[in-house]
C-alpha cells in the first residue's frame, strides 16, 4: 500500500525505514507531532487528507501504533466519511502492547493483574479529574500514553487513593525501537525518575 501511495502523510514516530518504503515519486508530508508543539493542527491534518484525496490522489496516512488508541484516528475517518472519502484501515500494534513486550513486561498475570487500563496522560479533560479511586483500586495494569510530563502528578494521585509506594512501574522510551529504553521504579520514586535519568519527550 505505501509504495503505491501517490501522497505519504506521516506522523513523527515513523521511522526512516518504514518512510524508505514510499515511492520515490510520492509527496510526503510531515504533520509530526511533539509535546506543546503541533506543527500541523489537527483540524488541519483533518482537511488536508480530505483535499489530496479530492484531487484524486491514492494518500496513505502513515502513524505509529494503534491509529484509534489515543492515535487521532477516529477524527480523521469521520472527517473523510463525512466529505463521502473512501478509505481502508490497516490495523497497528499499540504501543502499550509493543512497547511492554519488547521489555518483556506483561501487561496482564493470572497472580498479578486481570486486566489492563489505557489512559490518557493528558489526565484532566475541561477541567474534570478522573476518578483516581476507580482507577487506584482495579487490580489492573495501567497505561498511561504520553502521560512523562504529568508522571508527578499521576504518581502522587495514585499514592494519595491507596496504591503502595512500593508499586512497580516502568518508562519506556522510544519503544520497539533499537534504541527503546526502560526505566524501572517504584511508584513513589515515578516523580524523580524520568528527570533524573534523562528521559526523551
Amino acid at each position: 500500500m505505501i509504495q503505491q501511495a501517490e501522497v505519504v502523510v506521516y506522523d513523527r514516530l515513523v521511522s526512516a525505514d518504514i518512510l524508505a518504503l514510499a515511492n520515490d515519486q510520492a509527496e510526503k508530508i510531515y504533520v509530526g507531532k511533539q509535546l506543546d508543539y503541533h506543527c500541523v493542527p489537527q483540524d488541519q491534518i483533518n482537511q488536508l487528507l480530505v483535499d489530496k484525496a479530492l484531487e484524486g490522489k491514492r494518500v496513505v496516512r502513515l502513524k505509529g501504533g494503534d491509529s484509534f488508541i489515543f492515535g487521532r484516528g477516529g477524527e480523521e475517518l469521520e472527517t473523510l466519511a463525512e466529505y463521502g472519502v473512501d478509505f481502508e484501515v490497516v490495523p497497528g500494534i499499540t504501543a502499550a502492547a509493543g512497547a511492554t513486550a519488547y521489555a518483556g513486561i506483561p501487561l496482564t498475570h493470572r497472580d498479578h493483574a486481570q486486566a489492563v487500563q489505557f489512559i490518557t496522560g493528558h489526565v484532566q479533560k475541561d477541567g474534570k479529574e478522573m476518578d483516581w479511586q476507580a482507577v487506584a483500586q482495579s487490580n489492573a495494569t495501567l497505561v498511561f500514553y504520553m502521560g512523562l510530563k504529568q508522571s508527578g502528578y499521576i504518581a502522587d494521585k495514585l499514592l494519595t487513593h491507596g496504591l503502595s509506594a512500593e508499586m512497580p512501574c516502568a518508562i519506556i522510551e522510544n519503544g520497539t525501537r533499537p534504541e527503546q529504553r526502560v526505566f524501572r521504579c517504584g511508584l513513589s520514586e515515578l516523580r524523580m525518575s524520568p528527570s533524573k535519568q534523562k528521559v526523551q519527550l
